[in-house]
């Protein structure tokens, strides 16, 4: 394993030499000229050469917006004793890439793309993720071969998400501590050996049942990393402005291969066989491996390091419990995930409800299920779209009206057994599922302190989808007793509930900016019991 990574130093800034509050301005109009040499000016080199104290320095980082929720990022720090930005003085490497207005928001529906890295880390998930969703439908086909019990699909889908789950807390230390880069390598490699295995078992046809319930299982164990290092990986690759852009073309890319994964396997199963999808899958992910390996590391978000991480005995116990303390603290997230909470539980269920709809109320084969599963990813590649050329910072209003719309059209599908107008409510259910997940997951990370933001977004992946295996049962269940219809009901109308109480919560309080925010967790000392 690779060493702990280490702040990304070039150089210390000189002796501070205190100028007047007048030639701030100076300082700031001069930065493009100075960017263009070496980089985006850091804001730790602004305080260093003001001279202000801490307390000074928090409003002018927040001012420039050089550095992620500084405010919040400076207050966890000195209640673990750790160094200030302020105190630290350190200047990130010098990047040879353009040099990005930071003062601004990212204008244009593909803004991010513009940034090198979050390019290649985007082209590559495009083909991997691709290849993710042509096995997810060959699997959850070839399951329902070789069993015909609707229950042997929940429990894949339950071994395949426990594991986030369970481990969700331990990991997110992992993901704060380590390089993300590199755990994404590794990550990447162990799903494309175990999809490997899987492609081996089916196309010597000593596949069983059992063999796909242990390979579920330990790509679940992968995913339990996997998922919150992309996720904390993102606000890595591009400045705090560009973040609701990247997230969303992040949501753009994983429908696009919604759409493309399902069709294409739809056709390759009747063509070639359920092997070879799984074969296709395993090259894939040397996309996203190359990718990862061609980043300039340089042009990479400096992530300052929490004191907490080289803590040890109890103080280590209580760094794990950081991310949930801190969901806790800040109101605003925390209505944020009483939402994902039962949307990730309840409403996130296609894997099992989508091929059930197709053979058990469509009454059709893989080629219906392909293209129920590419309508899903059309209405959320639109959501995604949408939300991207949008911009800004998602508002309460948002998240509690596509959580509505999301629980109200999914259960509008158990009412209908047409073909064509299935499609089109998972199609309009799409739109709001993808608009609902990016704007939490804009919110989550633009609330949370760089540092802390592994864990806290490990909280998020297993409250999101590590959730899901509780779903996965219950729904298998329900269309195994009920019928398919009716797990649609009990799948939607539980988030239209949770919108309305969220909709209560948020009654007197305004959408969160990036002042309140920091507000609502003033409190580091609640952070460090």
């Amino acid at each position: 394993m690779a060493s702990p990574t280490q702040d990304r130093t070039a150089s210390v800034t000189p002796e501070p030499q205190r100028i007047a509050g007048s030639d701030v301005g100076d300082m700031v109009s001069n930065a493009p000229s100075t960017a263009e040499a070496t980089g985006p000016l850091p804001a730790a080199a602004v305080v260093s050469a003001i001279g202000e104290t801490p307390a000074e320095s928090v409003e002018t980082i927040e001012a420039l917006q050089t550095v992620e929720t500084g405010g919040v990022a400076e207050e966890i720090a000195a209640s673990r004793g750790a160094p200030t930005a302020a105190r630290r003085n350190v200047i990130p490497a010098a990047s040879s890439s353009p040099a990005i207005d930071k003062s601004k928001a990212a204008q244009g529906t593909f803004a991010a793309l513009g940034i090198r890295n979050y390019r290649l880390f985007w082209l590559g998930q495009v083909v991997s993720v691709t290849g993710t969703f042509m096995q997810g439908t060959a699997q959850q086909w070839l399951v329902l071969t070789l069993s015909k019990n609707p229950l042997a699909l929940g429990i894949v889908g339950a071994l395949q998400f426990a594991p986030l789950l369970l481990l969700g807390p331990f990991v997110g230390i992992v993901v704060d501590r380590w390089p993300r880069r590199t755990l994404l390598v590794i990550t990447q490699t162990s799903a494309s050996i175990l999809a490997v295995a899987l492609w081996l078992l089916t196309v010597t046809h000593e596949v069983r049942l059992w063999h796909v319930f242990v390979l579920a299982a330990l790509l679940g164990l992968v995913n339990a990393l996997d998922m919150p290092t992309r996720q904390a990986f993102i606000s890595e690759m591009v400045p705090t402005n560009y973040l609701l852009n990247a997230v969303s073309l992040n949501s753009v890319q994983f429908n696009v291969a919604r759409i493309l994964g399902p069709a294409v396997a739809g056709a390759l199963i009747a063509l070639l066989g359920v092997p070879t999808l799984f074969l296709l899958n395993a090259i894939s992910f040397i996309a996203v491996i190359i990718g990862l390996l061609m980043m300039r590391e340089a042009e990479l978000v400096p992530i300052p390091r929490s004191a907490s991480m080289d803590a040890h005995g109890l103080r280590r116990l209580r760094a794990i419990g950081d991310g949930a303390r801190f969901i806790w603290n800040t109101p605003s997230v925390r209505v944020t995930f009483l939402l994902l909470t039962v949307v990730g539980t309840l409403g996130f269920n296609f894997n099992v409800s989508l091929p059930l709809e197709a053979t058990g109320v469509l009454h059709a084969g893989p080629t219906v299920f392909g293209l129920l599963s590419s309508a899903l990813g059309v209405g959320a590649l639109v959501g995604a779209l949408a939300l991207a050329r949008r911009g800004g910072a998602p508002t309460n209003r948002m998240l509690i009206g596509t959580t509505l719309a999301f629980g109200g059209l999914e259960a509008a599908i158990g009412l209908t057994h047409a073909l064509p107008l299935v499609m089109l409510l998972i199609a309009a259910t799409g739109c709001g599922m993808s608009m609902f997940s990016a704007s939490a997951n804009t919110r989550t990370q633009l609330s949370t302190p760089a540092e802390m933001r592994g864990r806290v977004m490990s909280v998020y992946s297993m409250i999101f989808m590590g959730s899901t295996p509780i779903g996965n049962l219950l729904v298998s269940v329900v269309a195994s007793t009920g019928g398919v219809p009716l797990s649609f009901l009990v799948m939607g109308v539980p988030c239209v509930a949770a919108g309305l109480v969220a909709a209560w919560l948020w009654r007197a309080q305004p959408t969160p900016t990036r002042e309140n925010v920091h507000q609502g967790v003033a409190q580091p000392h609640a952070l460090a019991k």
